[in-house]
């Protein structure tokens, strides 16, 4: 899989995550992507943190799916250069998004996933169901709204200034004020 030439600015976010706006061209032919055209965003992991990496819809492949560096990915259009930004991934590409980082360990990653989820909770797509205490962590019991299979979140004990930078961040992932 190629990665995508930047062509515009990315936003470095407080912690440290370089995430691309739409780049207005295909990672892998390298067209333009025209607004109000339909293509793929990703989401993927490097070991600089999460990037976004645009794709036209004929380049893109299911199988990029079982890369291990993408994380999420969602179908869109192009915005148009003068369009206000709208928010470009649904619920269910945040709860695939929540469950996909169920196995991360970096404090960074769980600090990210925990909020996520806790915003997914706030959404009612994600419903707490009890504590449990695993060596003095305080891991909670969800599952996703209409589903029995529970899930660990661990919670990180973030304070509020933690909880607000996280949520900045997945405010500049996501393009949306959360």
């Amino acid at each position: 899989m190629s990665t995508a030439a930047p062509t515009k600015p990315t936003t470095t976010t407080a912690g440290g995550y370089d995430v691309a706006r739409p780049q207005g061209q295909c990672a892998i032919c390298h067209q333009a992507i025209l607004p109000t055209t339909k293509y793929v965003a990703a989401l993927s992991e490097t070991p600089a943190g999460f990037q976004r990496v645009d794709y036209c819809t004929n380049c893109w492949s299911p199988g990029f799916t079982s890369e291990a560096s993408i994380i999420a990915f969602w179908q869109t259009l192009m915005p148009r250069p003068e369009q206000k930004k709208k928010v470009f991934v649904d619920d269910t590409v945040l709860c695939e998004l929540f469950e996909r980082l169920g196995t991360v360990t970096e404090p960074q990653k769980l600090s990210f996933r925990f909020v996520l989820g806790l915003i997914l909770m706030r959404k009612r797509l994600v419903l707490y169901e009890s504590t449990r205490i695993d060596h003095e962590r305080e891991i909670w019991q969800v599952r996703m709204k209409g589903r029995d299979d529970m899930l660990d979140l661990l919670d990180p004990k973030l304070d509020q200034a933690q909880i607000h930078e996280v949520s900045q961040q997945l405010g500049e992932i996501l393009h949306q004020e959360l």
